[in-house]
């Protein structure tokens, strides 16, 4: 698996997040391709970390619900990292509470030595200390060796860049954490499915967004995991296999249009509805004026006598 093109340049640490792990498949995927592929991006991680024989960190929501069947669980362990560092996301605690953890499925894989959890950085938390150090030393071994240690703060955190991500939104910018966190060399975010970096005073943050496209609107996105290299404290995004074509905007497309007949509905009802009859007796001037199915008909007033 090592890339011929360049110089073989060993990482200290594989980054990645949001694996939401499933499988149910997404409205915008197919069995037949979803959950071949999903195995296939967790084995090239897998690989990867072989590869380079070194951790890898996890900055939450490995599973897509927290409650994974046993199948789910078994097909994890199946293809899973070694030395896989992991935190909790909301997605990962029932009631998104830390203090139901032992109920979820990342506990089980804690429990059965298969993941690290790492401490102070969970869902809903504040960083208190680092959640993981490397050690690494730099100088001619003849000349001695430096001994030098990177800080990581590993957080399910909502962070962006530029323009905030909807309406309303009081999460902080990227560039605002690594202002506000200056203990740290290396920030390690999670929640947001959108990958980038960002750097501020050679420290950096690495938000690598989610493993798999489960949104029409990532039609276009290339998941991806980070080698991290703490000598530098720099970063390498490298690509996960994908096919072109598997994600679809067709139900998009027939929701617009039942949206469309929605309305058209609702503007005949404003036209026709009539203030001082019950609702019954303006559903029954709306059928006398509109032709409705007998069957639809029929759907109304079981519900309305339900």
């Amino acid at each position: 698996m090592k890339r011929a093109d360049k110089k073989f340049r060993k990482a200290s640490a594989i980054l990645m997040s949001d694996l939401h792990l499933r499988l149910d498949i997404p409205v915008c995927r197919n069995e037949e391709e979803f959950l071949p592929a999903q195995w296939r991006k967790l084995q090239f991680v897998k690989d990867l970390q072989v590869e380079h024989d070194c951790p890898v960190l996890c900055a939450g929501d490995l599973f897509d619900f927290w409650k994974p069947s046993p199948e789910l669980l078994s097909k994890t362990m199946e293809h899973l990292p070694a030395n896989f560092y992991c935190i909790y996301g909301q997605h990962d605690l029932p009631q998104h509470s830390l203090l139901n953890q032992d109920k979820s499925g990342l506990f089980a894989l804690k429990t059965a030595n298969r993941v690290i959890l790492l401490d102070g950085v969970h869902w809903g938390q504040e960083p208190e200390k680092p959640s993981y150090t490397i050690d690494w030393f730099e100088g001619k071994i003849h000349e001695g060796l430096n001994h030098t240690q990177r800080k990581i703060l590993v957080w399910h955190k909502m962070t962006y860049q530029g323009t905030p991500p909807w309406p309303g939104c009081t999460d902080p910018r990227a560039g605002k954490l690594l202002r506000k966190y200056p203990d740290y060399d290396l920030i390690l975010t999670g929640d947001n499915h959108k990958p980038f970096t960002e750097e501020y005073e050679n420290r950096i943050l690495v938000n690598p967004g989610s493993l798999m496209r489960q949104n029409a609107d990532q039609v276009d996105f290339r998941p991806r995991v980070y080698l991290y290299y703490a000598d530098t404290n720099t970063v390498e995004a490298v690509y996960l296999p994908i096919e072109s074509g598997v994600v679809s905007r067709d139900h998009l497309e027939r929701n617009a249009e039942r949206s469309d007949r929605i309305d058209a509905f609702i503007s005949k009802l404003d036209g026709e509805w009539q203030a001082g009859l019950s609702f019954e007796a303006n559903l029954e001037e709306f059928f006398k004026h509109n032709r409705v199915r007998n069957a639809t008909k029929e759907i109304i007033y079981n519900a309305i006598e339900s």
